[in-house]
């Protein structure tokens, strides 16, 4: 997903010679059926074609080994060059035109542009709504709409107080008519102040609910590892990498730079940003915070400011990071980049699919198990995970938690013994009363 802005900018950069397929090779499970690739390239705003290979064949017939994977094809329908991993895009806009150059010398190539058919994503209040934000004392709940471009400011019964953000992409700050954003995901409240975790701008953006203005607080626009910029220090001369969450938390603000497979850390008094937790290295492993690993991710949740809770998707893994005394990193579920499933226990046999949101309450940890479309319960002190609510079939039910359905929930928030669920491909934002589990559906509207 990472991968998707910068093949963006190539595709923009040569729209006459260049035709990009998108070849689909699922990780897991969940991701196997076209339905969910759908979902997830109308999510994206993915405009080429795409290809669902749910069996994996067509990474073995390109021997393909490593997720992503670039293969360049010449007019001749010959594979010419691969390149493994994410690429900057300054340097793929070199080589392509190099590769231009040559086939027009050989009259090779057709300028003719392709044309397709394709889907958009749906004409309702919401589309694919990403993480959520909760003030019960202010009646506030604010949601990312992030297939929209937008934040959505309500109250706790659903009732629309504020559009924040133009609805169209892009990086412009100002009133919340004029401001743009880029598929934001994570939110989070501290009085009147929201910050956002503007994921494919790669920035940090503060709205002032009171004042309706928005602005830029950290990021450069461009994505880290595509630029010689630096990735810490003045925050807004900081390179980032898809912030995918970020929590309030005194003077500080945790984010989780699913892009770089770290947490940062924002000084809100000094306006500096910095590496918290994780080398940068893709995979799971505790420890000292410069030592552990993590594997994009995508979800936090504060435990009294004294324990940060980490959704660690690629792991489909719970993590821990202690913010007192001996800071360090423990993992409470997932064994590895390639253990996943739907099994509940204590400790390592617990099996969980492409967790994305984490939410504290009253000593127990709530999970968004996004791929299994069920919302889970850990207790951190056990590390027992139970299932709370969702029969694990994706779809749209409400009613009792056994009964109830959802469709890959990506967002937890909670106010008033209510667990508020972002139900991602439903389009919808789901109440979990957490005394009984029941599930019922917010009545968003204008």
């Amino acid at each position: 997903m990472h991968a998707l802005a910068q093949l963006r900018e190539i595709e923009i950069a040569f729209p006459k010679e260049l035709a990009v397929v998108s070849v689909h090779s699922p990780k897991f499970k969940r991701e196997q059926y076209t339905e969910s690739v759908r979902d997830a390239v109308l999510r994206y705003g993915i405009t080429h074609p795409v290809v669902n290979d749910r069996s994996m064949r067509m990474w073995r017939e390109y021997a393909v080994r490593a997720w992503p994977t670039l293969m360049f094809i010449d007019p001749q329908n010959r594979v010419i060059a691969r390149h493994e991993g994410e690429i900057n895009p300054e340097s793929a806009k070199r080589l392509i035109a190099e590769m231009i150059k040559e086939f027009d010398t050989e009259n090779l190539l057709n300028h003719r542009p392709l044309r397709f058919a394709r889907e958009t994503a749906p004409e309702a209040i919401m589309a694919f709504p990403g993480k959520l934000a909760v003030d019960a004392a202010a009646n506030r709940l604010v949601v990312s709409d992030s297939a929209h471009h937008r934040l959505l400011e309500m109250d706790l019964e659903g009732k629309i107080r504020h559009i924040i953000g133009s609805g169209e992409p892009g990086k412009a700050n100002g009133s919340f008519t004029q401001a743009q954003f880029n598929r934001p995901q994570g939110v989070t409240l501290d009085g009147d102040i929201l910050y956002v975790a503007d994921t494919e701008n790669h920035m940090i953006r503060r709205v002032d609910l009171a004042a309706q203005l928005v602005e830029t607080i950290a990021g450069t626009g461009q994505q880290a590892g595509m630029s010689d910029t630096t990735v810490w220090g003045p925050a807004l001369q900081a390179a980032l990498s898809s912030p995918w969450d970020i929590v309030h938390s005194g003077n500080r603000l945790y984010i989780a730079m699913a892009g770089m497979h770290q947490i940062f850390v924002y000084y809100i008094d000094r306006q500096e940003i910095e590496p918290f937790a994780g080398t940068g290295h893709e995979d799971i492993r505790d420890g000292a915070l410069t030592e552990a690993f993590f594997a994009q991710p995508n979800g936090l949740s504060l435990d009294d400011n004294r324990v940060l809770y980490v959704a660690d998707s690629e792991t489909s893994a719970v993590r821990a990071v202690s913010l007192t005394g001996a800071e360090n990193v423990i993992t409470l579920v997932g064994t590895g980049l390639f253990d996943f499933g739907d099994r509940n226990g204590v400790g390592d046999e617990v099996l969980l699919q492409h967790v994305q949101a984490v939410c504290f309450v009253d000593g127990l940890v709530y999970l968004a198990d996004t791929y299994n479309n069920r919302i889970k319960v850990l207790n951190p002190q056990t590390r027992e995970v139970q299932s709370f609510a969702g029969s694990g079939e994706a779809g749209y039910t409400d009613g009792a938690p056994d009964k109830a359905q959802f469709n890959e929930p990506g967002g937890l928030a909670t106010a008033g013994g209510k667990l508020y669920v972002a139900d991602t491909n439903n389009h919808a934002i789901r109440v979990i009363d957490l005394a009984s589990g029941n599930v019922g559906t917010l009545n968003v509207r204008m």
